[in-house]
């Protein structure tokens, strides 16, 4: 079984990086954006979706109704050159759980546009009363969703010299007409040497020691909590947190499970889904002795929801 396993899991391996050496070329298709029709788009970047290190995020609404999500980059030394190759590498992801990159622009700022986000971001769905409430079978595809296009990047950057940044929260995961989950917050990191590298052991098959797979883990976690809750994280996780391990709270999940979605979930499954949170926002203080791959297989083993 376990030769059987270590086979499985390198055939995967194998996938992913024939992908990644297939789209390596110039990307063609992405189109140039005017100034002009983002402003209009935008309704003048005034409605923001999600603002961090990285960049905001706009919701944008384009002549023919299509609904994309822009987002303004915020580095201020990124010449054209640069933000011509993070056009290039952001456009090479393909991922049902990746926002694709549709085009850019260059003129005051430096602007990314992104796939369509029909739904919002998974944060209105979770806070806002008059947002239908997301019910449990789609919360769990929400989060196998986001675990396997984490799975995907982390291989992605283990065979690039460009690593990949990423990060997670119910903010920045968009959800597409039909509710599947895309993360929208990706960045190439500019500065590999000092950055420690995500390999293909420590990431994908066996223990996950390397700073930057401990932090998605852990982000993923408080992503889990948030779906189970109900409740969005405003301090990096450390809020709900807290929350979440308070005394009265922690001996008891009914208090902990969102409102909003009565009696219509699995018990068995939410036991699951939170013991796998509570391991992963352990990471936090102490490298993981998993990674995202065991965390998505774990799932789609142990929770009988179709992705």
């Amino acid at each position: 079984m376990d030769d059987r396993l270590r086979f499985s899991r390198r055939i995967r391996f194998l996938l992913l990086a024939w992908l990644r050496r297939s789209r390596s070329g110039r990307i063609e298709f992405i189109r140039r954006f005017g100034y002009k029709e983002i402003i209009k788009a935008t309704q003048g970047f005034r409605k923001v979706i999600y603002s961090n290190y990285h960049g905001s995020a706009y919701r944008a609404k384009f002549k023919g109704g299509e609904v994309a999500l822009v987002k303004e980059l915020n580095a201020l030394d990124l010449g054209r050159e640069r933000f011509d190759e993070e056009v290039q590498l952001l456009g090479r992801l393909r991922h049902r759980h990746l926002l694709t990159l549709r085009g850019f622009c260059i003129g005051r700022k430096r602007l990314l546009v992104f796939d369509n986000i029909e739904n919002g971001s998974l944060k209105e769905h979770l806070n806002d009363p008059l947002k239908t409430p997301l019910n449990w079978k789609t919360r769990i595809q929400i989060a196998i969703g986001v675990a396997a296009a984490l799975e995907y990047l982390l291989i992605f950057s283990s065979n690039d010299a460009q690593i990949y940044d990423v990060s997670v929260n119910s903010c920045n995961i968009m959800l597409d007409e039909n509710f599947t989950p895309k993360i929208s917050d990706i960045r190439v990191n500019r500065h590999p040497k000092n950055h420690p590298k995500a390999t293909h052991d420590s990431c994908s098959e066996g223990s996950c020691a390397d700073e930057e797979c401990g932090n998605v883990i852990f982000q993923l976690g408080v992503l889990m909590l948030e779906l189970i809750t109900g409740q969005s994280s405003d301090r990096q996780g450390k809020d709900l947190i807290e929350w979440v391990q308070d005394s009265c709270i922690a001996n008891s999940i009914d208090k902990m499970i969102d409102p909003d979605l009565g009696n219509n979930y699995s018990s068995r499954e939410l036991q699951k889904v939170l013991a796998v949170a509570r391991l992963c926002i352990k990471t936090r203080y102490e490298p993981p002795s998993f990674s995202i791959t065991h965390v998505y297989r774990y799932l789609q083993k142990k929770i009988d929801v179709a992705t």
